[in-house]
């Protein structure tokens, strides 16, 4: 996929940066991350979190959001492994650099627990430098790393060989500001005491790199080791900041020097067909991502009359007021008689959900990584502690009520675009209501709070968890919806939520069941809590990752079936 400008001069150095371009370490950066992520609150980041209609791209709004919410990753980033914690942190945080700079100091205490594992991101790397080398080129890396990291890595990878490639190296705390400010380059340059012009190549495998190229001045080649599809890169950038060279591989970079030393005679101190290696094959393209298969483009539903929505994480986040709830609630299981009420072992519908019991059971609190993915409910908690025990999950949602108490009140549309699809289904004439096993003292309050406005008006019927005597998954709340609606309870009826409890409740009481995947679980893992066995038969009827998917899918029923 090579491609380069007609006017790109040969380099005289080549400046490079570290991860995703040299080396690969996204074991121990995505472990920090993960760990990191977690401490936005603690850090006053969360309100620091750039708004969604000021971010570059739709991309990038959407890590906001997930972020936000979640506190953690997008598993399409984890599944795909190609960007970095720099890319991150700029489409998060914008040109906040107080907030970016907290990050980066958060995230190298955590990095410090998980560096040290580091290999040639390219086979043949080494090679290939040595062979830029015996060119005359002079070789630098500028990296956002901090130095007690690079000089680690860079004495371990490849077995110490990489240590006398290099003339100099200049990372993040060498400097006073973090890429995409171009100092890192400047220092570089000014320590082998050359100019700052277009014979400086800055290779990196990001737009925040082609992004410093382009503010230093040098000329900025983008090596694609992660097989970004090539729209996908010529979206990234105008014609103003489009890097000199896109590259996919280093063979192509040394083609690209021998075309240059043709143009150029003399250019090198040795000719690229002298010294370049035996070639080597170009990384391959992360394994995709398993996406779900009940998607709107492929189902065939009853348009529907009336849409009830769950509330919580579904319409709106109200996720740290529930944590911090069921945080506190946890040591008070022993004193309710609650511990010897939990499901055994074999009882429980997947491994997952025993080892759940057994840690809470141990140590009254959520596993660490349940709270730090923040994607199940209490309601969905509940389940996998009690099961089929009314009695024992009544006195569990009495007791996060106590606690609920302390720390409800602020509430966010789960999505920007929320408030519009709901008038947009009472518009096309479609009543709308919120099935919730939220108590209503808490409901009502959230309800006019939401957006500063309320959205009160836009429901037409909303059962509470205390309205009924048999909360979700029992299907008593929904049929309550539908009579006060006077309308049949049929698949006529959606209802749309984020958990196994919704979707249960929805095909007991013969509603189509949509599951709203917020939380952007894979194929894999839907498979896992919807099993379909006789046991739990319960699954979704449609899956929709986020409200424009939802809204597609509403618009696609339009005209049929009858």
């Amino acid at each position: 996929m090579a491609q380069f400008s007609d006017n790109l001069p040969a380099p005289s150095v080549m400046v490079f940066d570290w991860h995703g371009t040299l080396v690969d370490t996204h074991d121990a950066m995505f472990s920090a991350m993960e760990e990191m992520l977690p401490q936005l609150e603690d850090l006053g980041l969360v309100e620091r979190l750039l708004p969604e209609d000021q971010c570059r791209t739709s991309d990038d709004a959407r890590l906001v959001r997930y972020i936000r919410i979640f506190r953690r990753l997008h598993p399409r980033i984890l599944a795909e492994r190609r960007v970095s914690r720099t890319d991150i942190f700029n489409a998060i945080f914008g040109d906040d650099r107080e907030a970016k700079l907290i990050a980066h100091e958060a995230y190298n205490d955590c990095y410090r627990k998980y560096f040290g594992k580091v290999r040639p991101f390219q086979q043949g790397a080494y090679e290939y430098l040595k062979a830029l080398k015996q060119m005359g080129i002079r070789l630098s890396v500028a990296t956002n790393r901090n130095r007690e990291f690079l000089d680690k890595e860079l004495a371990v990878v490849d077995e110490g060989r990489w240590q006398n490639l290099f003339d100099v190296t200049v990372c993040a705390d060498d400097v006073t500001e973090y890429k995409p400010d171009p100092e890192v380059i400047t220092r570089a340059l000014d320590e082998l005491d050359l100019p700052l012009d277009e014979r400086v190549w800055y290779v990196g495998d990001s737009y925040v790199d082609m992004l410093t190229a382009n503010k230093g001045g040098v000329s900025g080649i983008f090596y694609n080791g992660a097989a970004w599809e090539p729209e996908r890169i010529n979206s990234w950038f105008s014609s103003r900041d489009r890097p000199s060279a896109i590259l996919d591989s280093f063979e192509e970079l040394m083609d690209l020097l021998a075309l240059l030393e043709r143009n150029e005679p003399g250019a090198f101190r040795a000719v690229p067909a002298e010294v370049r290696p035996r070639p080597y094959p170009k990384p391959q393209r992360p394994a995709p991502r398993q996406e779900p298969d009940w998607h709107p483009a492929v189902v065939r539903l009853i348009r529907p009359a009336v849409v009830l929505f769950d509330w919580h994480a579904t319409l709106v986040d109200t996720l740290d007021a529930m944590y911090h709830a069921v945080d506190d609630m946890f040591p008070e299981f022993q004193e309710l008689g609650l511990v010897d009420r939990m499901l055994a072992p074999e009882d429980s519908k997947t491994p997952e959900d025993a080892r759940l019991v057994a840690y809470v059971r141990e140590f009254a609190r959520l596993h660490p990584k349940v709270r730090a993915d923040r994607k199940i409910s209490r309601t969905d908690i509940f389940e996998v502690l009690f099961g089929d025990d009314q009695e024992a999950k009544h006195a569990a949602h009495l007791a996060f009520n106590r606690h609920y108490r302390n720390h409800y009140g602020t509430v966010k549309a789960f999505e920007p675009k929320v408030r519009e699809v709901l008038e947009g289904l009472r518009r096309l004439g479609i009543q709308v209501g919120v099935i919730t096993n939220r108590d209503r003292e808490f409901f009502e309050h959230e309800l006019d709070a939401v957006e500063d406005t309320g959205w009160t008006h836009l429901f037409e019927v909303d059962v509470c968890g205390d309205d009924v005597p048999l909360r979700k998954p029992h299907p008593d709340q929904l049929l309550l919806a539908a009579e006060k609606l006077h309308y049949p309870a049929d698949p006529s009826v959606w209802y749309v939520g984020d958990s196994t409890t919704d979707v249960i409740a929805a095909k007991r009481a013969g509603m189509t069941a949509v599951f709203f995947n917020g939380a952007q679980w894979d194929q894999p893992w839907l498979n896992r809590i919807f099993p379909g066995t006789h046991k739990h038969p319960d699954k979704p009827d449609v899956v929709v990752n986020n409200f424009s998917e939802f809204w597609a899918l509403v618009l696609a029923c339009e005209v049929g079936p009858p």
